[in-house]
């Protein structure tokens, strides 16, 4: 959720075809049931981008996140993979929120 409560990654999902959305939620449901394990044994595709901030890779959807502590995975943006100015755009407005949340 953002800081006004807005869930902005759902209403993205919710708009992306059925294909796109299934990848995506079978994604998130991998987090949900293996937590970190999911992100150390390599069950999705990240990367970082910046200091605490980063990616995961579903086919050309971005999910932009950071891990809190041990147990919580703050999901942050979601975006079309980009290059350039559109990317750095999506990377500001995740840290925004991150800092409206008090992450960082």
């Amino acid at each position: 959720m953002t800081f006004g409560g807005k869930d902005v990654i759902e209403t993205y999902i919710d708009r992306l075809p059925g294909r796109e959305q299934t990848k995506i939620r079978d994604t998130i449901e991998k987090i949900h049931i293996y937590g970190l394990e999911a992100f150390q044994e390599k069950m999705i595709i990240t990367r970082p981008l910046q200091g605490k901030l980063w990616e995961i890779k579903i086919s050309d959807t971005r999910i932009l996140y950071m891990i809190r502590d041990s147990r919580s995975v703050y999901f942050l943006n979601i975006c079309r993979k980009t290059k350039g100015y559109a990317e750095k755009r999506e990377i500001r407005l995740a840290l925004k929120r991150a800092r409206e949340e008090g992450f960082i």
